[in-house]
């Protein structure tokens, strides 16, 4: 009980969090990639959580959940690339890498535009072994 209102206070004192960009509106508006990639080799686990996969859209902002399951040596972070899939490919790694947390990623507020937008989520664990998943945002107008 301590904890939570620990935490009531501190989000009293900080206010509402804002929303950060994850993909700009010109971004969205670049030609789709033709292809889609997949890893060969069974590394760490990558599992999009929120939003959920039988969510049909969701408004924006939103909370961008995934979480990294080991499959032996632990996850290397320096190693996490995010990949925003068009027909040229834009790295948002550094726009996501600050919610990293010990399991994953936590984007409480991802603001991106209405549409349906391809993302690519790789890393590595400690050994060197890739792992990726690639999954859709539906964002609602």
């Amino acid at each position: 009980m301590k904890g939570l209102a620990i935490w009531f206070i501190a989000f009293v004192l900080t206010g509402p969090v804002e929303a950060k960009m994850l993909i700009s509106n010109d971004e969205a508006r670049l030609p789709e990639s033709p292809f889609n990639e997949r890893g060969a080799f069974p590394g760490p686990k990558v599992l999009v959580v929120l939003p959920e996969s039988g969510a049909t859209s969701v408004k924006s902002p939103f909370r961008l959940r995934v979480k990294f399951e080991t499959r032996g040596a632990n996850i290397d972070f320096d190693s996490l690339k995010v990949t925003y899939v068009k027909k040229e490919p834009i790295d948002i790694t550094d726009r996501v890498r600050e919610f990293t947390v010990p399991d994953g990623i936590d984007f409480k507020d991802a603001e991106v535009p209405p549409g349906t937008h391809k993302i690519r989520i790789e890393v590595r664990d400690g050994d060197g072994v890739p792992c990726g998943t690639n999954f859709s945002l539906n964002i609602a107008k």
